[in-house]
């Protein structure tokens, strides 16, 4: 008994940390952070550098900023991106303070919604000695007067501090001259990254000198294509992406930047650049076949032609976005598709792709066509089951990603489809597909009724649906008036039995989109959406669900960090109070316009939800101001509270 005793008194002895390592690799993100909260040894495993590739620190400008900000000194490398900076003594104080902890340490730094002053960053940046990445996005403050980086001695500082950048982040910057930008590219020499979405660059006429670009030097008031080009010139040797989205850039000045000498870019972003045409894009491909990733996404003069002269002429490929390109046909996609390397494909809101020559390409020789991973065909309204169908089959050991949202002719056939030979996805978005049913979700085919079709009976002389209808005749019913037949108890014995191809057999899905399928009920969103690592869903717009679908989601899918239920008029105070403890690691939820949710489940998330980010109960009336006041003291990570009552007061944070 003794021996026993002192047996049973020694301590269990713990792991190595390399064992505990080893066993939290195999865990997702989200599992691995609760992991990290069992004990102090697990965390300290979860802090393995092998876990911390590209992590970010977010934060805004406050006083346990500062905290936060020397606890990073300790480690070896970091990211940080530090909103709503200003020029009052707290964000001058918490600069400084990036400075001094994590200054020599620091690959990555985003500075944005602010208005940091000239002096605040130029006392910054010359600590800043292993900075890769720098954005300075929307920062008008720093280059409204003119001013910044104009002394010698501030360059000389700032440039021996990161003349080693690799990313420069310009973009909507309105005060943008030749003389600022040449300021801070003349401390970076050796650029990989530029990018200058939205600003304001005089292409071919300078407004303010009243004559075309290139007469002047170097403007003080404006950024000039000839002086982009300069630059251009100058780092063409490690310059290889460049994105000019949202610019006035014209045919002339496309054929002038692609024709750079030496320049060879492998990414370009030209999103609604309107003035480009085909010609522009022919010249483009001609100058810079090493084209990896394209997006001239929302150039509305582009047609098909654009489409064959991107398939004929970069042979690298693997991104490419033609989103909103409205003149866009099935022209020229087979010989796209048939591009081995190409990986991503948004066609969205292409209204005239069927999928008809995409099919056809991608049925060639597995060797000749793309192996895509990412397909968007978003609101293109003239896909249907055929094509879909097809998609799937020659896309099934590929496909990752996959968005038919707003594609109104995708019925349950494409679902059961998608079930069979898209396993390995792990997005898929199917939001305001209206033909959508509980049958295409559960993998079974609607079960016919013995009910004797009046219309097959002869009944005298037809009329036609214009002949007046005096109440003598019954017109006969709209295809999208007539709702599928409902699930009955013994249907569902029977999917539980049979080996369909349901919605079950996605088991890899992180992401689902079901919003606005407006026939879907309790019947399959309780029985399928059973997804143990899925993060985000949305399943706003669905009439008929209710708390149980609310319950069968929190209990099966306990990863989930979204959730959206925007407009579901029957969920309810009882479907949080069942859901809520289930769901500790939501970040954001919608439960907007509904109308039973009252102060009871925000007390209750506020109990169970600490982690909440985002949450959004607008027209919600039965909720007071008084319970959102708490709410807000009770969520240390709440940024965004949408509280409006319609008619009444808005308490949104």
């Amino acid at each position: 008994m003794e021996d026993y005793d002192e047996a049973d008194s020694l301590e269990t002895p713990e792991l190595p940390l390399e064992i505990v390592v080893y066993i939290l690799s195999f865990l997702q993100t989200s599992d691995r952070k609760e992991a990290s909260l069992v004990c102090r040894s697990w965390y300290i495993a979860s802090q393995d550098l092998c876990f911390q590739k590209n992590v970010i620190f977010c934060f805004p400008a406050s006083a346990s900023s500062l905290e936060l900000v020397r606890s990073l000194g300790r480690r070896s490398r970091c990211s940080l991106i530090i909103r709503q900076l200003d020029g009052f003594s707290l964000s001058r104080s918490l600069l400084l303070e990036v400075g001094r902890s994590v200054g020599s340490k620091l690959d990555s730094l985003a500075l944005p919604g602010s208005s940091v002053t000239e002096a605040s960053l130029l006392a910054l940046l010359p600590r800043l000695t292993s900075l890769r990445r720098l954005d300075l996005r929307g920062l008008d403050s720093l280059f409204m007067s003119g001013a910044f980086l104009s002394r010698k001695e501030h360059r000389q500082q700032v440039k021996s501090a990161i003349s080693g950048l690799e990313e420069l982040d310009l973009s909507d910057l309105r005060y943008l001259s030749d003389l600022t930008f040449n300021r801070l590219t003349g401390c970076t020499p050796r650029l990989r990254r530029l990018a200058l979405a939205g600003c304001h660059i005089a292409f071919e006429f300078d407004p303010y000198s009243g004559c075309p670009v290139g007469t002047v030097k170097v403007s003080s008031a404006l950024l000039s294509l000839r002086n982009l080009r300069k630059l251009l010139t100058e780092q063409s040797a490690t310059l290889v992406a460049l994105d000019l989205s949202r610019t006035s850039i014209t045919p002339e000045s496309l054929r002038t930047i692609a024709q750079v000498q030496g320049l060879a870019l492998e990414d370009l972003f030209l999103q609604s650049c309107k003035e480009l045409t085909d010609y522009s894009v022919e010249v483009l491909v001609k100058h810079q076949p090493g084209l990896q990733k394209l997006d001239i996404s929302g150039c509305t003069e582009l047609t098909s032609r654009a489409v064959v002269a991107v398939a004929r002429g970069l042979s690298s490929l693997t991104d490419l976005s033609l989103s909103r390109d409205w003149k866009i046909t099935e022209t020229g996609l087979a010989d796209l598709v048939s591009v081995p390397s190409l990986r991503s494909l948004d066609l969205s809101e292409c209204l005239h792709v069927g999928g008809a020559e995409m099919v056809k390409g991608l049925s060639r020789c597995l060797a000749e066509r793309a192996q895509l991973e990412k397909l968007n065909l978003r609101s293109c309204t003239y896909m249907r089951d055929e094509a879909v169908f097809s998609l799937t089959q020659v896309l099934g050991g590929s496909l990752r990603e996959l968005d038919l949202t707003s594609c109104v002719n995708v019925t349950d056939l494409s679902v059961r489809a998608i079930a069979t030979y898209l396993q390995g996805l792990v997005v898929l978005r199917l939001g305001w597909c209206k033909e959508v049913t509980d049958w295409g979700l559960l993998g079974m085919v609607e079960t016919s009724t013995c009910v004797l079709d009046e219309e097959k009976e002869d009944r005298g002389p037809r009329f036609t649906r214009t002949f007046g209808n005096m109440g003598f005749f019954k017109p006969p019913r709209l295809p999208f008036e007539e709702r599928p037949k409902l699930v009955t108890p013994d249907d569902l014995k029977q999917f539980k039995l049979q080996a369909g191809a349901s919605l079950l057999a996605l088991r890899r899905l992180r992401e689902l989109n079901l919003s606005a399928c407006c026939k879907l009920t309790d019947s399959s969103i309780t029985q399928v959406v059973r997804f143990a690592d899925l993060q985000c869903l949305f399943l706003s717009s669905l009439p008929d669900i209710t708390d149980a679908s609310l319950l069968a989601v929190a209990r099966h899918c306990r990863a989930l960090t979204s959730l959206e239920l925007s407009r579901c008029a029957h969920i309810s105070d009882r479907g949080v109070a069942q859901a809520a403890p289930f769901l500790h690691r939501l970040q954001h939820l919608s439960l907007s316009a509904c109308n039973h949710i009252t102060d009871q489940s925000l007390l209750l998330l506020a109990q169970h939800c600490q982690r909440l980010k985002t949450l959004d109960v607008s027209k919600c009336n039965k909720i007071s101001g008084t319970t959102v006041d708490h709410l807000q003291s009770q969520l240390p990570f709440l940024e965004n509270l949408h509280c409006k009552i319609s008619g009444g007061t808005d308490f949104s944070l």
